[in-house]
């Protein structure tokens, strides 16, 4: 029985301790790195290592003691995982080479899995970490910052993902790249409570990546806040998006998505709070629009989407759209315009209202229209359009608009009405 056990675990009764630094076993981590054994740990000391690139091949723990520094010396990746049940911890990682085609990051992990790349530094990378082909991967607990690029054309994303599967991304701190966080051919992944912001394109970018799930981030300040393009699928419950001002910017871009709910955001301080193109079959739920610009920009294109139970509150405009024709349901929201009564007192109001104003439909067709906001004359036209509707759909319409604010749903409360 004991040879049997030797046998079946040989990883947990060989591992062992190498230490590298100055007065240790090993001077530099690759030498370290060659002299392991599969499953061993490497502590690193303080100081400054400049090795170019460091290829794990096999499966090794990495732990930084007291943050020593991994320069790249704007020439090099600095670390690439090749194998799996790689772990990298406690470092702090600079200056990492730029090539676009080869796309270089501070840590590059090819076709590997359950890797864990946590509590570490990046500063001045051109990518911060770039997962390829990566599989049930953590990545928790990292600031990663740059100055490097002065336009998005001149920088790397801060965690980007090809090809991969079940990637965790938690607790992270992001600015300056291009993206955030960019999710490409990437499936079944969770995206959760990071910081981006001041990101120079989007802070999250989600292309033909199905399946995933983006919960308790805030996104602030950003050039636009997070684009959802071409994918299935997707839970966006519980966020924040903050303060993205700009010509043709957005809290959330919708592109070409479906069968997804957004459920339990804020929305707040944005030129577009929701740009939605092509959106189909989406719940948004519970969620608060508050001092945007533009609440909703719903197009023609989009279709059996269900609004219900969100709140909008000081938006220049809650709703606009392209097209004269609706498809979508608005129902049970709670609209601070809304001037009807409740006698009956079922906190519902009597009178439907009717959130696209003829003012919002003249500035989606014509935006220097936006010069006469405030003045007397957009008040007439609006309040005309309501005694002879004319250029806003009448079937644009909330039946059930709600008389008070809608307490944000407790975390985890499923919305009975939003079976499909």
């Amino acid at each position: 029985m004991y040879k049997l056990l030797l046998l079946l675990f040989p990883f947990f009764v060989f591992s062992k301790t190498l230490k590298v630094g100055k007065n240790e076993q090993f001077k530099t981590i690759k030498q370290a790195v060659a002299a392991a054994q599969r499953g061993d740990t490497i502590l690193v000391e303080k100081g400054i290592y400049s090795e170019g690139t460091i290829d794990i091949e096999k499966p090794l723990t990495l732990i930084g003691i007291d943050r020593p520094i991994l320069d790249g010396k704007l020439k090099d990746e600095i670390v690439t995982f090749r194998a799996d049940h790689i772990t990298l911890k406690g470092f702090k990682l600079i200056n990492s080479g730029r090539d676009e085609i080869k796309s270089v990051a501070a840590v590059h992990i090819y076709n590997s899995g359950y890797g864990v790349i946590e509590n570490n530094i990046f500063e001045n990378n051109y990518f911060g970490i770039y997962v390829q082909r990566g599989y049930k991967t953590l990545i928790q607990n990292n600031k990663i910052t740059t100055n490097r690029g002065v336009s998005q054309e001149t920088v790397g994303d801060g965690i980007h993902n090809l090809g991969s599967e079940e990637i965790w991304i938690k607790h992270n701190y992001i600015s300056g790249h291009k993206d955030g966080i960019y999710l490409e051919k990437t499936k079944k992944s969770y995206i959760y409570k990071n910081l981006s912001r001041e990101n120079r394109r989007y802070g999250l970018h989600f292309m033909f990546a199905n399946d995933c799930v983006y919960s308790g981030n805030v996104f602030d300040n950003n050039a636009a806040g997070v684009a959802v393009m071409y994918a299935m699928n997707v839970g966006m419950y519980a966020n924040k998006f903050l303060n993205n001002w700009g010509d043709s910017v957005y809290g959330v871009l919708l592109k070409d998505i479906s069968y997804s709910k957004i459920k339990n955001n804020i929305f707040n301080n944005n030129t577009t709070a929701i740009f939605a193109d092509g959106a189909t079959k989406i719940d948004f739920y519970y969620n608060q629009f508050e001092n945007n610009g533009w609440a909703m920009k719903v197009n023609a294109n989009c279709m059996e989407n269900r609004v219900l139970k969100n709140n909008f509150i000081n938006n220049t405009f809650d709703v606009s759209t392209s097209g004269s024709i609706v498809m979508n349901d608005f129902r049970e929201n709670y609209w601070d315009k809304y001037d009807g009564y409740d006698l009956d007192k079922d906190k519902i109001g009597d009178v439907p209202f009717h959130p696209l104003s003829m003012y919002s439909v003249l500035v989606e067709q014509n935006p220097s229209v936006m010069l006469l906001f405030r003045t007397f004359f957009v008040d007439l036209l609006d309040k005309t359009e309501k005694v002879i509707p004319s250029l806003t759909p009448e079937s644009f319409v909330d039946e059930k608009p709600m008389m008070k604010e809608i307490p944000l749903s407790p975390k985890g409360e499923k919305n009975p009405n939003t079976k499909r």
